[in-house]
């Protein structure tokens, strides 16, 4: 029998084959986050969405967000687990279109690799599916571009896009936003997804391998860093449907830090004054930071440090919107009010990324300081 002649394609590094394989491998967990609203099934050129409900709404609005995860990604590789990552990149992108109080309808997803490796791909998408299900969206369609040459043969990124509809009149923002305004904190579950050029430099700096056990968190370094992050996007849409016109702006706190992202959504004349006190940063922000030689103060820029997310709501709502939050499973309290007053005195965070909003500094010191 005559052998097939070679693949041309394959010789330059494409594994088709392998890119096959992996969508196989994928499409049940794909499959858990289609509604009947998803029509065509998994494969096709373009996911198709039955728009129909939006004929419900007086004035639909499409909410758009468009992430990755960044050099997290690189701790997956170095100690080859990757079925965290997919979250990641659903709360980086899904939870984006929250904070207009929009509800999410479908994302996509983009895979570039050096190499395909089936089961690796197959563990980022269902990381992915779990993400979008536990969020309400579905995963419509994807990608996954095999780049031989430009990236290392373990390498790869991610990223997602995604999109939500919201009724005009409910939008929220700083246009909503009043004095004497309560500002909420919503616990972080770590890191998330920023800030890790800096982790990864203070980890190399102090000669820790990502396999190294961390005796202050019972595992590893890379276990204890890919800690994903937390979704927020269901349990803020039920709050924004039972407090409706309480809840007044949202803040997903990301790259920038509390105080950058925070700014973003008040308006211009207000000012905010974050109280530390009101909470203890999680052993692996301080712990990073003794490694680096850091005060905590000096990654407010770049992480978390326990806050994922902030609401501003009425007065008269914020105890039972924190209570319920809290029941939903977010840590969520009071960490600043609203103020239109003359700005005081020291520096505050003003303009972040192009935005010409109010002003907020964090105050005070971090509990559980000595």
């Amino acid at each position: 029998m005559a052998s097939s002649p070679p693949n041309p394609y394959t010789a330059a590094g494409v594994d088709t084959a392998a890119g096959d394989l992996a969508v196989e491998l994928m499409k049940s967990a794909v499959r858990r986050t289609h509604g009947p609203e998803v029509l065509g099934g998994v494969g096709g050129f373009a996911g198709l969405f039955d728009a129909s409900a939006l004929l419900g709404y007086s004035k639909p609005l499409l909410a758009t967000s468009t992430d990755g995860v960044g050099t997290k990604v690189a701790i997956a590789q170095a100690i080859d687990k990757h079925d965290t990552i997919g979250q990641d990149l659903v709360g980086m992108v899904v939870d984006d279109i929250v904070v207009v109080g929009a509800k999410p309808l479908f994302m996509t997803d983009y895979i570039a690799c050096g190499k395909i490796f089936p089961e690796r791909i197959a563990d980022i998408v269902r990381g992915i599916a779990d993400g979008c299900a536990a969020t309400g969206t579905a995963l419509v369609g994807g990608e996954t571009a095999e780049h031989p040459g430009l990236l290392g043969v373990n390498d790869y990124d991610v990223a997602g896009a995604a999109t939500g509809a919201v009724e005009a009149s409910k939008v929220l923002g700083a246009d909503r936003v009043r004095s004497g305004d309560v500002v909420l904190a919503l616990a972080s579950s770590g890191l998330h997804s920023n800030g890790y050029s800096l982790v990864r430099h203070i980890i190399a700096n102090a000669g820790i391998g990502y396999g190294d056990n961390a005796a202050d968190f019972g595992r590893t370094w890379g276990e204890e860093l890919l800690e994903p992050t937390r979704l927020y996007t269901s349990p803020l849409l039920r709050v924004i449907d039972e407090f409706d016109s309480g809840i007044h702006s949202l803040s997903h706190v990301t790259g920038g830090g509390i105080a950058a992202n925070l700014a973003r959504v008040l308006p211009q004349g207000t000012w905010v004054d974050v109280d530390r006190s009101t909470w203890s940063p999680a052993p692996v922000f301080r712990v990073l930071a003794d490694l680096g030689g850091l005060d905590l103060t000096d990654t407010e820029g770049t992480w978390n440090l326990g806050i994922g997310f902030l609401a501003v709501v009425a007065a008269d709502v914020a105890d039972a919107a924190a209570s319920a939050l809290t029941a939903a499973g977010i840590a969520t309290w009071q960490v600043g009010t609203v103020s239109d007053a003359a700005l005081p005195s020291g520096h505050y965070e003003q303009g972040a990324k192009g935005v010409d909003g109010g002003a907020v500094r964090l105050v005070g010191s971090y509990a559980g300081t000595d």
